[in-house]
């Protein structure tokens, strides 16, 4: 049975008088199940609001964390413009774990896949339309008027003789007995005041002036310092250390052993650090990893070798179409592990006390960090307070939640409010990495058209990796709530655990192009590195891939890379037209400047089509990325200023990937350890970056991560036609 309009928003009285909405961001097709709790009277009450007080004051609970993508001005901006008051107007709070705020795309309590701002478009702007229209109505009965003819605007309805004003505030009391409008009419688009406009970043203030608290910030009476040594080498056990050496040195209160290895817990962080350099641990190395990236790639490639793979997509005969064809062209292509690389490293902050443990931390997935923190306590779940704090970058690093089983556990043992910090080296040397991938492509290629596309993808799966080594007990830090921790709260009969897990083949089995004949497999090998998702996820290497191939392609048939492109998608015209903005916002028909070369990339990722040219060049033996010219369509847009910057964003962190970007594994153990050594892109190496938003009005799409995945076929596109050389793998690679 799915939720009527008046089930998926309630009105209530709040103490003092005030007005608070309750709603599901689920909207109003979301399963009783997932949305809808039970006070034991069979009422419902839902935990998620819109609160008017009658101090005026505006505030809204957010559901999706706030990691710099921008969620907060998109959210308080959709509500606003309901409301009708500047979106500035608006405090925020961040949600605490609960069903009503999981996101419904997912069925958990998660921000990531650039959904915050599509699945909040319909029941935020529904919540603050209510509100308003309540509000109107309460005033109509004051007045003793007509409510369609009272006008809520900036904070106060109007009368209608346009000089009689009550405030929000003054109404929310009277409003809270309105009854809510069923269907909730939304404001037409000729109204918006600002949805589509640059509104100033809601965050802009209280972090330029740090007010913003983020996890490493997080201070508490009575508070100690925890840090972690993490086995060296992956697969390394604990056997022994010298726990009462180092408990005699200054400062440290205990020494502890945990999953992931042992914790010095000590009044103050340096003090701690100081003692973890005096800490000797005996590792126990019966299960150590002894693997190095060429090993991997050897174990991959063989698989791929054995293993024609599980076809996830087939379009007429390939192997026809080989038989067939005037000229077969094939490539292979490798792309390396990569690290998060978050400017605020892993941190938490933990206090046990009567009533269970509470948890502050910058996680992604505040109701996983809550089964993570109870799966390494004797607390239930429900025993567990997940405290979200503004984010320092996420890139999907915070999904994991093993710094919270580390705080937690540390909390557990030791009796006293913890932080647990992690060092920029335990951040690189310890995270969960984008996953190295081996492609084999091949094209048939007849009478000077394409005939033929097959790609095979060799490599893991994310969750396929979590729940292979959690199952094998292997890596007891792996994220085993993700499985069987979520059975504890009864949510794995949801399917929330099982879904299909497309991380590998994302961006390729989509191939946009008019082929006759597709095939895309995937041939699933783990070679027991420790993998999660990052920024874009498998759209990461397949728009690489795929866009590179086709520019291949383009080369062997003579034809120019956007030509070639535009007419294999001239069946698709909201590709052509975003591609063809992109040729001409980068001047791809004008000579190129002496030194230098263009290349071309489309991708689709998240609902979001990116076109994007880079100009390129090298200098000084070194690639100089001059200029990028990008196109976005991702439906209607809140604010475009959020979008540039995140278009921006994903340009510069695909970048960096495509120029330095690799995590080298010598015997088990990571060798980079910090930015000396895993580079990213400097202000001075900032190419000129031009944005180009496509006018639509379509559902809102995502934004956070589709930026990344083109510019990097583009560059080494670029790269190409400079050089004549291709860029098969990452990082780059020029010869001078």
């Amino acid at each position: 049975m799915s939720l009527s309009r008046r089930e998926f928003l309630k009105a209530t009285a709040v103490s003092g008088g005030g007005l608070m909405l309750s709603f599901s961001l689920g909207g109003c097709a979301a399963s009783d199940n997932g949305y809808r709790q039970s006070d034991g009277e069979g009422r419902w009450t839902p935990n998620a609001w819109l609160e008017i007080t009658d101090q005026n004051g505006i505030t809204l609970t957010i559901a999706r964390v706030e990691m710099g993508q921008g969620t907060v001005t998109g959210m308080t901006t959709l509500v606003a413009e309901e409301l009708d008051v500047p979106p500035d107007t608006l405090q925020t709070r961040f949600a605490p774990v609960g069903d009503a705020y999981r996101n419904p795309l997912y069925k958990l309590q998660l921000t990531g896949g650039s959904t915050s701002l599509a699945t909040s478009w319909q029941p935020l702007r529904e919540a603050g339309a209510a509100a308003r229209i309540m509000l109107e109505r309460a005033a109509a009965r004051t007045w003793n008027v007509e409510a369609r003819r009272c006008t809520g605007r900036d904070g106060r309805v109007w009368h209608p003789d346009g000089q009689t004003t009550l405030t929000y505030g003054q109404l929310a009391a009277l409003a809270a007995h309105e009854t809510v409008p069923d269907p909730v009419p939304l404001r037409p688009q000729s109204d918006w005041r600002y949805i589509g406009k640059t509104n100033t970043r809601h965050d802009a203030e209280i972090k330029s002036t740090g007010q913003a608290e983020y996890g490493i910030d997080v201070d508490l009476p009575d508070m100690v310092y925890a840090v972690m040594t993490r086995p060296p080498r992956l697969g390394l056990r604990v056997d022994g250390f010298n726990a009462n050496t180092v408990r005699a040195m200054p400062g440290v209160i205990d020494v502890v052993e945990t999953e992931r290895g042992v914790a010095v817990v000590a009044d103050k962080y340096w003090r701690a650090r100081k003692a973890q350099d005096a800490l000797e641990i005996v590792w126990d190395e019966t299960d150590a990893l002894d693997l190095d990236v060429d090993r991997v790639f050897e174990i991959y490639a063989r698989a791929a070798d054995d293993d024609s793979g599980e076809t996830e997509r087939e379009d007429g005969d390939v192997e026809q179409a080989r038989s067939q064809a005037g000229q077969v062209l094939e490539a292979e292509y490798r792309v390396p592990f990569l690290a998060h690389a978050t400017m605020e490293p892993m941190n938490a902050t933990a206090r046990v006390n009567e009533n269970g443990i509470e948890v502050w931390a910058p996680t992604q997935a505040p109701d996983l960090g809550r089964i993570a923190a109870a799966r390494v306590t004797d607390f239930s779940p429900d025993e567990v307070t997940i405290h979200t704090t503004w984010i320092g970058g996420g890139f999907g690093r915070r999904l994991t939640q093993d710094y919270i089983e580390e705080v937690a556990a540390i909390a557990f043992q030791v009796r006293r409010p913890v932080k647990l910090l992690w060092s920029r080296e335990d951040d690189m040397r310890h995270d969960v990495y984008r996953p190295a991938m081996l492609h084999r492509l091949s094209a048939t290629l007849s009478d000077e058209q394409l005939t033929g596309w097959d790609h095979q993808i060799v490599g893991p799966q994310v969750l396929n990796w979590y729940a292979r080594n959690a199952a094998a007990a292997q890596f007891p830090w792996a994220p085993k709530f993700l499985y069987d921790s979520l059975a504890r709260v009864g949510v794995m009969a949801e399917g929330i655990a099982t879904p299909k897990d497309t991380s590998a083949i994302e961006g390729a089995v989509e191939y946009p192009y008019a082929a006759p004949n597709v095939r895309v497999r995937h041939t699933h090998v783990d070679a027991g590195i420790p993998i999660s998702y990052w920024r874009s996820v498998g759209h990461s290497h397949n728009g690489f891939v795929v866009e590179t191939f086709m520019d291949e392609i383009a080369h062997s048939l003579g034809r120019d890379s956007y030509a070639f492109r535009r007419d294999l998608l001239k069946q698709k015209p909201g590709d052509l037209a975003v591609l063809d903005r992109a040729a001409k916002l980068g001047d791809w028909s004008r000579p190129v400047p002496e030194g230098r070369a263009r290349g071309i990339a489309i991708h689709r990722s998240f609902g979001t089509l990116v076109a994007q040219v880079v100009e390129a060049g090298i200098e000084g033996g070194a690639i100089r990325v001059y200029r990028v010219a990008c196109v976005v369509d991702c439906g209607q847009v809140v604010n475009p200023d959020v979008v540039r910057m995140q278009m921006e964003s994903g340009i510069m962190f695909g970048l960096t990937a495509a120029l330095y970007g690799e995590i080298e594994f010598e015997q088990g153990a990571v060798k980079q350890g910090n930015f000396d050594d895993y580079r990213l892109l400097s202000m001075y190496d900032l190419p000129e970056m031009t944005i180009d938003i496509i006018d639509s009005e379509a559902l809102p799409t995502g934004v956070g991560e589709p930026g990344v995945p083109p510019v990097m076929p583009a560059l080494g596109n670029a790269l190409f036609a400079l050089t004549g050389k291709r860029q098969r793998s990452m990082p780059f690679k020029v010869e001078v």
